[in-house]
């Protein structure tokens, strides 16, 4: 189990028996954090036939789970989205070293499903990783803090989002100062660097509650010495940059949108990344990059989609033990409504 002392001089778990092993798989506590950030299992390695047709029932059973688990797992493909994103994102970092206040940041905004949470947190795992090799020893820090906004959040709610993630208690008695006090010490003294906000079109400048979560992350920007990194769905055509408040975050935060990836080269690679990674008996290499057109008109080009078709497709084909990925085995996996409408608007745009 790992602490920390906080600011107030109290030791903060980062773990608790069934919660701590839950909180290991979600990006939103620091112990998920570090599992995301660590090192991803290596691959199975894929048996010959005869080799395979030689496992007993339980070899194979657990042969075929690994091999389930490797395909159910995301892989990440650095897109130019994700290259660009982080390629800003550190730049930033550097610009803010040194800054005292009006410290910039970044805004990825696109619509669902184009790789936004992937950007961001691929920006937050290089971070992190180059700051663990700059400080192999330590112990103290806390380079990256990733949240989400809650759905009808409060401000209280966002601040508990960074206390939760810190491992600080949050209690009923405890008030947004008394929080964001706590919070703002502990990513003092752990040097975080980069602090991420996910979900962030759950905000509505329209509604006083809304306008208090932005007001408290501003805040959270102007105590904590952290470059500033939010996501959310189509930013640029909400009420979030606009009045006042929006005029402030418009005027420190750059916006790099996300879309649908057109069906050219870098599709193309994507669809041949994805197939080499596949763990299949009987699959015939080039399959997938020869059903890439249909690959797209099917996604809508979002890569959120075409990740899912392609994983959910391999898993099919062991469960079944066809053990090979086809148009058929695409077709019958379902996806997102916001993929499918783009496929039909593909589709009519070619006719």
């Amino acid at each position: 189990m790992e602490t920390f002392v906080t600011s107030a001089g109290h030791i903060a778990d980062t773990a608790v028996n069934t919660a701590g092993d839950q909180a290991g798989f979600q990006l939103t506590t620091r112990q998920g954090w570090r599992r995301f950030t660590a090192d991803a299992p290596a691959p199975p390695t894929l048996l010959g036939t005869e080799a395979y047709e030689q496992l007993k029932p339980l070899q194979r059973q657990l042969y075929d789970e690994d091999r389930l688990d490797h395909h159910a797992r995301l892989r990440v493909v650095a897109t130019s989205a994700v290259r660009h994103t982080v390629t800003c994102g550190r730049r930033l970092v550097l610009l803010n070293k040194h800054a005292i206040s009006a410290r910039r940041g970044l805004i990825v905004s696109g619509p669902a499903g184009t790789g936004k949470t992937i950007a961001i947190t691929q920006l937050g795992r290089a971070h992190e990783l180059l700051d663990q090799a700059r400080h192999p020893h330590a112990t103290d820090r806390i380079p990256v803090l990733y949240i989400t906004v809650p759905p009808a959040a409060t401000s209280r709610m966002v601040a508990a989002e960074f206390a939760r993630f810190l491992g600080l208690p949050v209690r009923r008695s405890s008030n947004i100062t008394d929080i964001t006090e706590a919070v703002v010490g502990v990513c003092t003294d752990t040097h975080t660097g980069l602090v991420l906000v996910d979900e962030l079109h759950n905000i509505s400048l329209t509604s006083r509650t809304g306008a208090e979560v932005a007001d408290t992350l501003k805040y959270f920007s102007e105590r904590i010495p952290a470059t500033f990194i939010y996501a959310g769905i189509d930013i640029e055509h909400s009420d979030l940059l606009t009045g006042t408040r929006g005029q402030q975050i418009a005027g420190r935060f750059t916006l790099i949108p996300t879309t649908p990836f057109p069906y050219n080269a870098e599709w193309k690679g994507l669809v041949a990344t994805l197939e080499s990674t596949l763990l299949l008996h009987h699959h015939t290499p080039g399959t997938l990059t020869r059903l890439d057109r249909y690959l797209h008109d099917r996604t809508g080009g979002m890569i959120g989609a075409l990740s899912h078709a392609v994983r959910g497709a391999a898993i099919d084909a062991i469960l079944t033990g066809t053990e090979a990925i086809t148009k058929q085995s695409l077709a019958a996996i379902p996806l997102d409504h916001c993929a499918q409408s783009l496929t039909h608007t593909n589709v009519k745009a070619r006719q």
